[in-house]
């Protein structure tokens, strides 16, 4: 697809729109192509009010790939595209800061919080990193290389210039960036050996939430380590307190049964995690088929179908460490988060959590 030549308009990109026929191989070039704009549009968009598929010839400022302007009794260009601003409504503000860790002539690199989304995704078009930062900073070519879940924080990887970005999302598709996540989750059984390696098959339903486990050839790999204990069994307090980065001291974990015979209460642990691959939800689906689901997560083990502004159960899991070679310059870039986990959002019973 070509370059819009439209810039972005409050700091969200315009919309490209492909018309029918043409030459090359897309999903409309089979169809008829209209005689007009107009006719093409009627039939594009057959739902909307005479008035709002005409204003996406003024208010939106419909042009070809060329850049000019297009008016309704023009003739279509057979699989042409053509680049508008649709209207998108306020949306109510994510009460949570976007941090900037690193920036250069190329890069920006940012802390995104929880529940703030990375990109224009379905309800969120404003309140995301992508268009807050375009605003913010005045940099309309902001885009990000990669993506974190909008409930998941941590490390985020903008590229600043559409004439390095390739270069930078080749890294990404090639497997040659090293990402590290830290999460919070129940401490394992006793017989879970670590470090581990949990290989699977990944399918994501049409219309499910959910990513399941199937069976097949493995197309998701994660590595994950055990760091320490944070709250161990039975609410015990004399625990060691908030984890720390790069501490991988585990404290003793309490095997023997309750009272009366009960089972023993799971403590809360912190884990590293590698993805080698990047499916969506992957660490938190292999996490919770390990029956250690990360705390706070509203999908996993049981979708509970959480109001977007509900910010009282942060999701546990953190991009930490982010690290690869400059292909510009070939040196070695390794940037560390400076957000943490939260444990004291954590109950002493990872079972009374979300």
């Amino acid at each position: 697809m070509p370059r819009s030549p439209l810039p972005p308009r409050e700091g969200i990109s315009a919309t490209a729109l492909r018309a029918p026929g043409g030459k090359a191989t897309h999903a409309k070039n089979h169809l008829p192509v209209p005689d007009s704009i107009g006719e093409w549009l009627e039939s594009e968009f057959p739902e909307a009010a005479p008035e709002s598929r005409r204003a996406l010839l003024t208010d939106g400022d419909l042009r070809d790939e060329a850049g000019h302007p297009v008016t309704w009794d023009d003739p279509v260009i057979p699989g042409g595209f053509y680049f508008f601003h649709r209207p998108v409504p306020p949306e109510e503000r994510i009460p949570f800061e976007v941090g900037i860790v690193f920036e250069d002539d190329d890069l920006l690199v940012v802390d995104k919080p929880h529940f703030l989304a990375s990109t224009p995704n379905g309800r969120f078009v404003r309140e995301c990193v992508v268009t807050r930062l375009r605003v913010d900073l005045d940099q309309p070519d902001l885009v990000a290389i990669h993506r974190l879940d909008r409930i998941t924080a941590g490390l985020l990887v903008l590229s600043k210039r559409p004439e390095t970005r390739g270069r930078y999302q080749r890294l990404f598709q090639d497997r040659k960036v090293h990402k590290t996540y830290r999460a919070l989750a129940p401490a394992p059984p006793a017989d879970m050996e670590f470090p581990l390696v949990r290989e699977s098959r990944l399918v994501k339903p049409v219309g499910g939430r959910q990513v399941l486990e199937v069976e097949g050839e493995p197309n998701a790999i994660s590595r994950i380590r055990l760091l320490r204990t944070i709250t161990p069994p039975h609410g015990d307090t004399d625990a060691a307190g908030p984890p720390r980065r790069g501490d991988t001291d585990v404290e003793p974990r309490d095997r023997a049964g309750g009272e009366d015979g009960a089972p023993p209460r799971r403590g809360v642990a912190e884990y590293e995690l590698e993805p080698v691959t990047g499916k969506t939800h992957q660490l938190r689906v292999h996490m919770n088929a390990l029956e250690l689901p990360i705390l706070g997560d509203p999908v996993y083990p049981v979708d509970l179908a959480p109001d977007p502004y509900d910010f009282t159960s942060p999701l546990q899991l953190l991009a930490a460490e982010i690290a690869f070679d400059d292909p510009l310059t070939g040196v070695s870039r390794r940037f560390e988060s400076g957000l943490e986990l939260d444990p004291a959002s954590v109950s002493s019973d990872p079972g009374e959590t979300r």
